[in-house]
């Protein structure tokens, strides 16, 4: 009987944890990594399938010209990222408050959600170049203006559980989009893959919405916050 006792009591305050711990993340950390899991759900969707997709609406079916074409679209989309990325970061730095940040990473996400209807009417290599680089911007804007919300509104003495959230919603979203890609494109066709792929992008950023007036109206290191986040049950 004391067994079992100490069992339900060992329970109820595993319980109790993992409920104090929801309780204590703030809604702007929730919202990002909500916003997050969709976006790498989204273009997850697209990775195991677009080097097909090139295959067959650019390169002719030649397999050649389909690698060639994959090789260079990487290129054009981490040379754009890496070389805006830091100038824009250290734009975003300048500024005071979290507005810009923000609005950036609105708009950095909603840049990225056209590039899959982009690809779609997309039947020469150089038109995936063009969206590559929009692509590239978009993310180049939204993810170190991410960053930097998270980094900041991110709960003191939980760092490593939140951030070690925000992983595996990485890997859950890449994970079971995965799985999903080959069969959409299999059974649907590649249009619905890219709407899809679009839809949750849309999704994705629409999520950040619900925090827009909970970022820090200056950064200076003092008070004067606007709507700070603390306990959200």
């Amino acid at each position: 009987m004391f067994d079992i006792i100490s069992k339900l009591i060992s329970l109820g305050a595993l319980l109790n944890k993992k409920t104090f711990m929801a309780k204590i993340l703030s809604k702007i950390i929730k919202t990002l990594i909500i916003s997050d899991f969709f976006l790498n759900l989204g273009w997850g969707l697209l990775s195991p399938v677009f080097a097909l997709f090139l295959l067959s609406n650019v390169a002719n079916l030649d397999p050649a010209k389909a690698a060639e074409v994959a090789g260079l679209s990487a290129l054009f989309y981490w040379i754009t990222k890496s070389l805006l990325q830091v100038p824009i970061g250290i734009l975003l730095d300048k500024k005071g408050g979290e507005k810009d940040d923000f609005w950036v990473m609105f708009l950095g996400t909603l840049l990225a959600a056209s590039v899959p209807i982009g690809y779609l009417f997309s039947t020469a290599p150089w038109h995936i170049y063009f969206w590559q680089i929009i692509y590239a911007l978009g993310m180049a804007m939204a993810l170190p203006s991410w960053l930097a919300i998270f980094t900041r509104h991110v709960d003191k003495g939980q760092e490593a559980f939140e951030w070690g959230l925000e992983s595996t919603s990485i890997g859950l979203g890449a994970g079971i989009a995965g799985g999903l890609g080959g069969i959409v494109s299999t059974y649907f066709g590649f249009p619905i893959l890219f709407i899809s792929v679009t839809v949750l992008n849309l999704i994705s950023a629409f999520c950040l919405l619900a925090v827009r007036n909970k970022v820090f109206l200056r950064r200076d290191g003092v008070s004067a916050i606007m709507d700070k986040p603390t306990i959200v049950p």
